[in-house]
């Protein structure tokens, strides 16, 4: 590996180190369901988002719920302390596909219908809110 190239990935590693984030693989729910959930809460600051979850009827809000409490923990083992109400936000959700189960449903004469069993990807990433103002500035 060159110097430059290796200089550039350092940097994105350590630039990566100071971002507190979580991951959810594989869930059983379709991204797309998924994604109404991830739209409410998108750009929210953290303890509302966890109300706005909380109350949620949809099932992939529990799911949301306890993986947003994980960033949270992520974001406080990094920065060594508590987060207190209304320092940090969501600052980046997404909603990826996952590889899809194909299944078949016998069907009238003899035919077979596709099932698509489809499952998401969630990456949520939390931040300080003076970060957010710093960035705007």
């Amino acid at each position: 590996m060159g110097v430059r190239k290796k200089l550039s990935a350092d940097r994105k590693k350590e630039e990566a180190a100071k971002i507190a984030f979580a991951k959810l693989t594989n869930v059983p729910t379709s991204p797309r369901k998924m994604r109404l959930v991830a739209d409410m809460i998108r750009g929210k600051e953290v303890f509302r988002a966890l109300g706005i979850l909380r109350f949620s009827n949809k099932e992939a809000a529990a799911r949301l719920e306890k993986l947003l409490r994980s960033a949270v923990a992520n974001w406080e083992a990094k920065n060594e302390r508590k987060a207190e109400s209304g320092e940090l936000y969501v600052s980046t959700i997404y909603v990826n596909p996952a590889p899809m189960l194909k299944r078949l449903r016998p069907a009238p004469q003899g035919r077979g219908y596709r099932i698509r069993k489809r499952s998401n990807h969630v990456y949520v990433v939390v931040d300080a809110i003076e970060n957010k103002n710093n960035q705007e500035a």
